[in-house]
């Protein structure tokens, strides 16, 4: 496992880390010891970077997570959660106000039995009017860590022109990472275009879903993958190609998003599977394969970076 500081936080973080969102039921059902077990695996073996956010389950995925946390001692990982984005009887809902973020936080740190957030995200900033964000989300967000609630502050979106509007028309210091997901992968790279201006603004960089939420795995994308259908057949002949090479599209689509150490500090895939930890970890360790990562992305062909709307 590779070790890299998340921009300026002095937090050096496995680049492979561990998203709870499976523990939330996002994905399938889960048995609730199981999902705890998986974290356990994770911190045994290696990994060290824990994201969540009240959201993943509607409170069910930081639920469990704060169960597994209380038997691992807290120096073992660093925890990341989310405000903004929440749900309650099945329906999504959004509240960016300062008031809301900042009860949040201190309602998280109760389901994960925590007394500090070392990563508190405003989630998906592209629900919220972003001059809100500016002007009242953040403010009360670094207000918690001026106090020591949490400990750094940083900004989620799917579409990374957002989180650079965003770092364009704050303080600076004020954001000190991005999280981005599905721009880093083996059918996308538009995080390509943005890294050197995170690195001039010493933002670090998080990546998320290297399978980009299923595209690139051998069962294929589910049904409500909001990504146009030319791209899933493209993924889908990709991942055919893999099989006949006898190389799993998982196993590639992971070791690509965490090749590159130099401007992403951690990807972060999920899982409320213990084997399946493990079997990831395993990928990230071994080397990989440079050819087949082009050919691969020769088939995707015109399909590279497209992209759809969040939801």
């Amino acid at each position: 496992m590779v070790y890299n500081e998340i921009g300026k936080t002095g937090m050096r973080v496995s680049n492979l880390g561990f998203g709870a969102s499976s523990l939330g039921g996002v994905f399938h059902d889960i048995r609730e010891a199981e999902g705890i077990k998986t974290v356990h695996t994770a911190v045994e073996n290696g990994i060290n970077f824990i994201d969540v956010s009240p959201y993943y389950g509607h409170l069910k995925a930081e639920t469990v997570l704060g169960k597994a946390l209380v038997d691992i001692q807290r120096d073992k990982y660093y925890l990341s959660t989310k405000v903004g984005r929440y749900g309650k009887d099945g329906k999504n809902t959004w509240d960016y106000s300062a008031k809301r973020v900042t009860d949040s936080v201190y309602e998280s740190m109760e389901r994960l039995h925590i007394d500090y957030i070392d990563l508190i995200n405003v989630h998906d900033v592209e629900f919220a009017d972003l001059h809100q964000i500016v002007d009242e989300t953040l403010p009360a967000l670094v207000k918690l860590r001026e106090e020591g609630v949490v400990k750094h502050v940083g900004i989620t979106d799917l579409q990374p022109e957002n989180l650079k509007w965003v770092i364009e028309h704050v303080p600076a210091g004020t954001v000190e990472s991005v999280l981005c997901f599905c721009h880093y992968c083996l059918n996308d790279e538009l995080l390509n275009e943005y890294f050197d201006f995170f690195e001039q603004n010493n933002i670090g960089v998080i990546n998320a879903s290297p399978f980009s939420m299923g595209l690139l795995s051998k069962r294929g994308a589910p049904a409500w993958h909001p990504a146009p259908d030319s791209l899933k057949e493209a993924c889908a002949k990709a991942a055919a190609y893999c099989e006949e090479k006898g190389y799993p599209i998982e196993k590639l689509a992971v070791q690509y998003s965490c090749s590159n150490n130099s401007h992403i500090a951690t990807t972060l895939f999920s899982s409320a599977n213990p084997a399946n930890v493990l079997k990831n970890i395993d990928y990230v360790n071994a080397p990989m394969d440079e050819q087949l990562v082009e050919d691969v992305q020769k088939i995707i062909g015109d399909q590279m970076r497209v992209r759809w709307a969040n939801t």
